[in-house]
């Protein structure tokens, strides 16, 4: 276990199928060895939403700085897996298990009462304050009922009287923990909400400036690491509201690595991440040293700010050096995986209101870097390299190379984390914690949805328990969201349409 130094890492290879070169290191090195699309694993969305009206696109990179702010000047630097579902309005039950359903266009989120309302417009005048309304009393009623908070109606009263007078209304502070913590059992593609209620909620409401944002990352960060006994955390910034948006951070995952594409088409880095890296190139950033493992800076934009961006503290990025436990030259492929895998860029939708920055974090399963992180042919793709210095045939498929080099690589994230005191959990425990999880939402009469696809581990899944199951996707609010919008601007404005709006080209 290590935190980020401002040098470097035992580096040289380059992804997607070109040559690796191993053991070398850069000039500052010090040695050293992580969904559509699916994402970390268990944490991806289900699918996307439009963001609301209310909230303007990005402004744009046009006159900003070429510098970060003040903070950055520092340098550059859940258990298994977290939740990743869009609610649909009205609807209690899915399709079958495993079936993906696209967002209707009447799917509309109601996170406030919209830029045409007056202030002063009442629910009954308004059709958004009406729809703000209605999902404000659904949960203003489950948190009395869950809760025994006694009769609902008095803050329903409250809720009423504020929305009318300013088109959104403001939760407290046990309903925000409670929605917080809710939303992650609601989350149909996460496999580990047994423990939804040790979830700590850090208040950050009144944050709404961009290098503030920044620090509280950092601080979320360095609390939800622990030294290695990593916590699931969430810290909540600004919602938005009528006219005014709240902020935004523009990282899929508060820590996240460099894609440098090469001349050959190659990669160095993440390829996944080439779009934000070009971002922050074009914001100002200078880039790293150049190793397949350079922390991105964060890309936060506050409200009726543009995007800037932040290089995280070194003592805010934990990492695991990946070693083998028979293996003496595993350690010297200068492999290594942050500990926190922190989401960025998902809305926390409560009651109607969307707090469109609410990063928050469980701890890893194993598959999700072994499997996916490193093994993906898009992501890292080190299957071929494990082999080749397994010594195994990779001429036929039916030597099964590729299953052997990714149990293998999988061994060594779970050994490496072991080794250096990092939270880790393995799917085949995620898998029994799962049904545990299950049994106990059934007791309390609540139903548990679940998408098959997901639950089931990438890597031996027939010998889990939760394969042998079916599921129903039942969606709830609380949820947490992933936006399209905030899809686009984790890709650094990929889309067209965003990317002009955006005055990114």
């Amino acid at each position: 276990m290590r935190e980020r130094s401002a040098g470097g890492a035992v580096w040289g290879f380059t992804m997607r199928n070109v040559p690796y070169e191993t053991g070398r290191r850069s000039p500052a090195g010090d040695g050293g060895a992580r969904p559509p699309e699916r994402t970390e694993g268990t944490h991806a969305p289900l699918r996307e939403r439009a963001e609301g009206t209310h909230a303007p696109p990005p402004a744009g990179v046009g006159g900003a700085s070429a510098s970060p702010g003040t903070w950055a000047g520092t340098g550059p630097g859940g258990p298994g897996g977290w939740p990743d579902r869009v609610p649909a309005a009205g609807r209690a039950r899915g399709p079958a298990a495993g079936e993906r359903r696209e967002q209707g266009a009447g799917e509309a989120r109601t996170q406030g009462a919209g830029p045409g309302a007056a202030p002063g417009a009442g629910p009954g005048t308004d059709p958004a304050a009406r729809r703000l309304l209605r999902a404000a009393a659904e949960f203003v009623r489950l948190h009395h009922a869950e809760e025994g908070l006694g009769d609902p109606g008095p803050r329903l009263a409250a809720v009423r009287v504020e929305i009318a007078g300013t088109g959104t209304y403001r939760h407290t502070r046990d309903e925000l923990v409670f929605g917080a913590r809710v939303a992650w059992r609601n989350a149909n593609r996460c496999i580990g909400r047994l423990y939804w209620r040790s979830l700590r909620v850090v208040d950050r409401r009144d944050v709404t400036d961009a290098e503030e944002v920044a620090a509280a990352c950092a601080g979320h960060l360095r609390e939800a690491g622990g030294g290695g006994r990593i916590r699931a955390l969430i810290t909540v910034f600004a919602p938005d509201a009528p006219g005014r948006p709240g902020p935004r951070i523009w990282n899929e995952q508060l820590v996240r690595y460099a894609g440098y594409p090469g001349p050959d088409g190659s990669v160095t880095g993440d390829p996944r991440n080439t779009g934000l890296t070009a971002l922050a190139r074009r914001l100002g950033w200078p880039g790293g040293p150049g190793t397949p493992f350079d922390v991105l800076p964060l890309v936060i934009q506050g409200t009726d700010d543009k995007p800037r961006w932040f290089a995280l503290p070194g003592d805010a990025v934990l990492e695991v050096d990946l070693v083998h436990p028979e293996y003496a030259w595993w350690g010297r492929l200068g492999l290594r995986w942050h500990a926190v895998p922190a989401l960025a860029n998902m809305c926390l939708e409560i009651g109607g209101v969307c707090y469109p920055a609410a990063p928050f974090n469980g701890w890893y399963m194993g598959t999700e870097i072994g499997a996916r992180n490193l093994a993906d042919t898009d992501r890292y793709d080190l299957l071929p390299l494990i082999a080749e210095h397994l010594g195994l045939d990779t001429g036929d498929d039916r030597t099964l190379w590729k299953d052997r080099a990714l149990v293998e690589l999988n061994r060594s994230v779970l050994h490496s984390f072991d080794r250096a005191g990092v939270t880790v959990t393995d799917h085949h425990t995620e898998s029994r914690r799962f049904l545990a999880h299950l049994g106990r939402e059934q007791r309390r009469g609540r139903a548990v949805g679940a998408d098959w696809s997901w639950i089931v581990p990438p890597i031996s899944g027939s010998a889990t328990p939760v394969f042998h199951r079916t599921y129903e996707i039942v969606e709830r609010h609380p949820a947490y969201v992933h936006h399209a919008e905030a899809r686009a601007r984790a890709a650094g404005g990929a889309d067209d349409t965003f990317t002009r709006s955006a005055g990114l080209v």
